[in-house]
C-alpha cells in the first residue's frame, strides 16, 4: 500500500521499548495481534495492518462486535461483513470477531505475543499490559505513531464526505 501512495505515511513507533528487531528469535512464529471495528476499510487501515505485520510472522485480526463499540458512532457495516473484508487482506493471516463479553477471551484462543495499537485507538498500552499480566498473559502492546494524513484515511472522513456529496445533489 505505501508503494501506491509514497511519502503518504511515516513510521513512528512510541511507549515500549520492543523493537522490531526483538521478533527475530529463529523459526519460532511471533503471534501479532491487531484490532479494530474496520468501518468502511480504507488506507489508514491498510497502514495499520502492514505496520503490525511487520512485528512477527503471523498476523491476527480482532474485529470488533456491533454491540461493543460504544466510543464512536455505530458501524455502517455489519459485523460479519467487516470481518469478511478484513480476512481478503492479504496482510491477514487469521480474523475473526471479539467477544460480546469479555475482550480478553479472543485473546485465550490467539495467544498473541505482540498486540499492536493503532496511534487513534482508546487503550492505554501500560494499562492494557497490566490486565493481560493479571490475566496470565505475557503480551508485549506496542502502540504505532500517527501517520501523515492522507484526505479520507478515516471511515467518519469518507462517510463526511459522501453525505456533503449528496446534499449538494439535492
Amino acid at each position: 500500500m505505501t508503494e501506491k501512495y509514497p511519502g503518504l505515511f511515516h513510521k513512528v513507533i512510541k511507549g515500549n521499548s520492543y523493537s522490531l528487531a526483538d521478533n527475530k528469535s529463529g523459526d519460532e512464529l511471533t503471534r501479532i495481534l491487531a484490532t479494530g471495528t474496520f468501518d468502511i476499510l480504507h488506507p489508514g487501515h491498510l497502514y495499520y495492518l502492514e505496520q503490525a505485520r511487520k512485528y512477527g510472522s503471523e498476523l491476527y485480526v480482532l474485529v470488533a462486535r456491533d454491540s461493543t463499540i460504544e466510543h464512536k458512532p455505530k458501524p455502517i457495516v455489519p459485523e460479519k461483513q467487516r470481518l469478511e473484508m478484513v480476512k481478503a487482506l492479504k496482510v491477514v493471516d487469521h480474523a475473526l470477531l471479539g467477544s460480546e463479553e469479555d475482550m480478553f477471551k479472543p485473546l485465550e484462543e490467539v495467544q498473541p505475543d505482540i498486540i499492536v495499537l493503532g496511534h487513534d485507538q482508546v487503550f492505554d498500552e501500560k494499562e492494557l499490559e497490566d490486565k493481560l499480566q493479571k490475566r496470565g498473559f505475557k503480551t508485549k502492546v506496542v502502540r504505532l505513531g500517527k501517520p501523515r494524513q492522507c484526505p479520507l484515511c478515516s471511515s467518519g472522513r469518507i462517510i463526511k464526505r459522501i453525505l456533503e456529496r449528496k446534499r449538494t445533489e439535492l
